[in-house]
């Protein structure tokens, strides 16, 4: 029977170093995962313009990208959810009134805010996008500004408890430690994409898989039948029905091979 498996990107399929260089026994395993005629879906924070071809390029049958605000399956997308300009407006005038450091991320762009006050890690990931297309320049000043979803930096000086307060409203926290939170669209997850797809290809809950390091992919393990923790992911220990390897002494080549997703 036709299994199914969403892939965390950062820190389950590309490591996290300085190089993130897949590892060989990555590709390997997709390779012949696709060969004994199963699906694979990238299920990532990151928008369709953060993608990047490296990914793409890995044979996928799919992306469910920014946290199931875009869904999209054989080059074809399912679904978009799009928010009102106004309201992406309203949110970056009180990110930046609250004292936070934010970064829109749109399908098409990211957006900064040279307005709002500079903390990291979201300076840092500014600063490793460098040059890219994603980046663009683009601004939330811009006339046509508009994201899908966001993340936050902040500090002691961070108006915290008014800031939560609005975007509770409209938005889930997820927190990613250190003074680092990325907020989705309540009605957007990781999971409901996963739930989006089992529906749409007619695939059972116990036929699909998640595997992931770190707890913005915990709403996956709800929405499948076996949900597996990276060994570098400890944080989804407690939740995992199976933990496997770190990146970097195999893991994800072992999770597929003990269940099952190289054919017989």
């Amino acid at each position: 029977m036709k299994k199914i498996m969403f892939f965390d990107v950062d820190g389950t399929l590309i490591p996290e170093d300085k190089d993130h260089a897949v590892p060989e026994s990555t590709l390997r395993a997709l390779e012949l995962a696709r060969k004994a005629g199963n699906l694979l879906f990238v299920n990532t924070g990151r928008t369709p313009v953060i993608v990047g071809d490296n990914l793409r390029q890995m044979g996928f049958d799919g992306f469910v990208c920014g946290c199931g605000t875009y869904i999209e399956y054989g080059g074809k997308e399912l679904f978009y959810n799009k928010l009102s300009k106004e309201l992406c407006r309203e949110v970056a005038e009180k990110v930046r009134e609250f004292g936070a450091c934010p970064m829109f991320e749109h399908r098409d762009g990211v957006y900064s805010d040279p307005k709002s006050r500079q903390i990291a890690p979201v300076c840092e990931i500014y600063d490793n996008m460098g040059e890219s297309d994603a980046v663009k320049n683009c601004s939330v000043d811009d006339e046509h500004f508009i994201f899908d979803k966001f993340v936050l930096s902040f500090d002691e000086y961070t108006q915290l408890d008014k800031l939560r307060a609005f975007t509770d409203k409209h938005f889930t926290w997820i927190d990613r430690g250190g003074a680092f939170v990325e907020l989705v669209p309540k009605n957007c997850s990781k999971a409901t994409g996963i739930d989006f797809l089992l529906k749409y290809l007619g695939i059972a809950k116990e036929q699909a898989y998640a595997i992931g390091d770190s707890m913005n992919d915990l709403p996956m393990f709800s929405s499948v039948g076996t949900s597996i923790a990276m060994g570098n992911g400890k944080v989804l220990y407690p939740y995992a029905d199976y933990v496997t390897d770190d990146i970097h002494a195999d893991g994800l080549y072992k999770a597929m091979e003990h269940f099952g997703f190289f054919g017989e």
